[in-house]
């Protein structure tokens, strides 16, 4: 193992550690095109209708903007120095557009130093690491030596960037390393390449990203103790790097593998419970992203990091989208009399949409050591949002590090920073609603169940159930599924709707994106039509009818593709036809995107971002959604209409009958 320099005094640890440690205790008790302009935490989007309140801010601003020194910024980091400096991390990416905010580029680890507690910043950020070259440096993960002050940064590098003119992960491997400052972030040591913190099969290695920990209970006290993530030789997985020697030196410990065909933890945050373990949370790195809603891992480590105690598992009522997201122990109460308090920052929205479910960052607690997490939490922006970090500052306040922008989650590195009792005052609840795919399901089959947002509220449709939209911001969603993947084969889609609306455009069901391979069904009588459109990476084919049946009744529309035929009929009557073009494989016949996509009930899929004046949502009562994965006849349609629940059971993939709200 390599040193780094300047090892502490004999015997001087235990004592100062704890020093340390209780100073932070009493302080608690005592007190892109980037869109890339963040908007305030405090201030929800001109385009959303929104009545979370989000927390009270004591300070805010954006220390690492766009468009700056760098193209953008991301990947932030967070820690609070020895003597109360808060020092705050980020990767710089690339100098020119050539490749923007992508991983790929020349992208530089830079810092920025604050001596009030996030109120002020260095004017200009201070490169740690890359001022020299044009590699691709990455991940930052800093830890704090609470005995000799010794701030550490580990490290991920790569030349990704070698051939300018065409920048690539093929063929160039990861490799780790580290830097040290002794004097609080003022200067740092040259870098030190970390070869035992890899393996030769991982082409992919990586630290953090977000802080590491030092240990302050049992016998690995003072163990400093930062996560990583890796891939290569068709595994995948999450390890724990230590040092016992104040960040000298380094040990590669815990590894969890295992296939990266399936769900492997990645992005690892770890913090350390109050009997010694270290609890790990991680990102759920599913390829998919598609098969499942538990965007989180976690795992415990019940000897300092040297092995994970079981497998990672699933972490249930944690809706997020698959990011990174951090750990932070507020309370300990062998430590501050308080109750064991555990906080997450993280998008709170559930999906997997990189672009449409990165947003909603909030805080959420743990009141028994990360076995289970509230549903209540703090909303810190209701805007899109993407990686965070969080420090307890020298006052006993919370600091948020957090990528943000306009129109992407990420672009800008803000920060905020609250108290707790604010943190407390507005705490709400953040798990939206449910309403239940009722349709026959297989065993042990998951059902397409749809998001509420908005206050979308049960109605009445001839004596049943039914589901009102407001037209402000109503809405359901459809998370990403296999089963909700319609291909290039047929399909049909059937719902109840009745509006009286007499302008603008009412969509009834949106799924996938909003160009290339969709489907949507919208009734738009500002055109005076009902129009069913199918996309492909090829063109759009649309077929209407003549008539938005906006009278204030009900009228059920059925739309289907069979073979390269579309159709929309509504009411029983004839229908309405259009052909797709052939295209010259199965692919540009596909409707479905091959990533991540999310399927809107009552809403144009860019919703709460439409563009000024544009207000696409459903105003009126849907009732009775249901998608088919086969081409209904005209006489199982009528069958639908008129309420049977045995139509094509085997091919049914969504049935919204609106029962209940959960």
């Amino acid at each position: 193992m390599l040193s780094l320099s300047e090892r502490r005094p004999p015997g001087a640890r235990r004592f100062a550690l704890s020093a340390w440690l209780c100073a932070l205790s009493l302080a608690v008790l005592a007190a892109v095109v980037l869109a890339v302009t963040p908007q305030s935490p405090a201030v929800a989007s001109t385009s959303a209708v929104t009545t979370t309140p989000t927390v009270a801010a004591e300070t805010a601003g954006t220390p690492f903007p766009a468009r700056g020194t760098f193209y953008c910024t991301r990947i932030p980091a967070l820690v609070t120095t020895r003597t109360g400096v808060l020092l705050a991390f980020a990767e710089g990416r690339d100098r020119d557009t050539t490749t923007g905010c992508s991983d790929v580029g020349a992208n530089d680890l830079i810092m920025k130093r604050s001596l009030d507690g996030g109120k002020t910043w260095d004017e200009k950020p201070t490169v740690v690491v890359g001022a020299g070259d044009e590699l691709a440096h990455g991940n930052p993960a800093p830890v704090v030596d609470g005995v000799t002050g010794r701030i550490t940064l580990l490290y991920s590098s790569s030349d990704w960037n070698r051939n300018r003119a065409n920048p690539k992960r093929d063929g160039f491997d990861r490799t780790v390393h580290a830097v040290h400052s002794m004097d609080g972030g003022l200067t740092w040591s040259p870098s030190v390449p970390q070869p035992q913190l890899d393996r030769p099969e991982w082409f992919w290695v990586s630290t953090g990203p977000g802080h590491g920990i030092q240990l302050s209970r049992g016998e690995h006290f003072g163990r400093l103790v930062v996560p990583g993530d890796h891939r290569g030789g068709g595994q995948a997985g999450g390890q724990l790097y230590t040092s016992d020697d104040g960040g000298l030196t380094w040990q590669m410990r815990a590894v969890s593998d295992t296939r990266d065909t399936g769900s492997y933890p990645a992005e690892l945050a770890v913090a350390e419970t109050v009997d010694g373990h270290v609890y790990v949370n991680a990102r759920n790195s599913e390829n998919t992203r598609c098969t499942t809603n538990e965007h989180r891992l976690a795992a415990t480590s019940t000897d300092g990091g040297a092995t994970f105690a079981a497998p990672f598992a699933p972490v249930a009522n944690l809706d997020t989208s698959p990011t990174y997201g951090s750990l932070l122990r507020l309370h300990a109460h062998d430590q501050d009399g308080r109750p064991d308090r555990l906080l997450y920052s993280g998008p709170s929205r559930l999906g997997p949409n990189v672009l449409e479910d990165r947003r909603e960052l909030a805080v959420r607690s743990s009141y028994d050591e990360g076995k289970t997490w509230k549903t209540v939490g703090s909303l810190i922006t209701p805007n899109r949002t993407g990686y965070s970090d969080m420090a307890l500052l020298a006052n006993g306040s919370v600091g948020l590090l957090y990528e943000t922008a306009g129109n992407i989650p990420h672009g800008n590195v803000a920060f905020t920073a609250f108290t707790e009792k604010a943190m407390n005052d507005s705490e709400t609840e953040l798990r939206r609603p449910r309403t239940a795919d009722t349709r026959v399901k297989g065993p042990g089959e998951s059902g397409n169940h749809a998001v509420v947002h908005g206050g979308a509220q049960l109605g009445t449709r001839l004596g049943g159930v039914a589901m009102e939209f407001d037209g402000q911001d109503d809405y359901l969603r459809l998370v990403c599924s296999p089963t909700l993947r319609v291909e290039d084969g047929d399909f049909t889609v059937t719902a109840w709707f009745k509006h009286s609306a007499t302008t603008g455009t009412l969509p009834v069901i949106w799924a996938y994106g909003m160009q290339g391979p969709h489907f949507s069904v919208r009734s738009e009588p500002g055109s005076g039509v009902l129009r069913g459109t199918v996309g492909t990476s090829i063109g759009t084919t649309e077929v209407t009818l003549p008539s938005s049946s906006n009278d204030g009744a009900w009228h059920h529309v059925v739309f289907t593709r069979k073979g390269l035929t579309v159709s929309l009929a509504v009411d029983g009557g004839s229908a309405a036809t259009a052909v797709m073009p052939a295209g010259a494989s199965a692919a540009e016949r596909n409707v479905t995107p091959g990533g991540a996509f999310n399927i809107h009930i009552g809403a144009r899929p860019d919703f709460p971002n439409q563009p000024p004046g544009v207000a696409q949502l459903f105003r009126g009562t849907l009732d009775d959604v249901r998608l088919f994965a086969t081409a209904l006849t005209e006489a199982e349609a009528a069958e639908v209409k008129a309420g049977s629940l045995t139509v094509r059971n085997s091919e049914e993939r969504l049935r919204l009958g609106f029962s209940t709200i959960w």
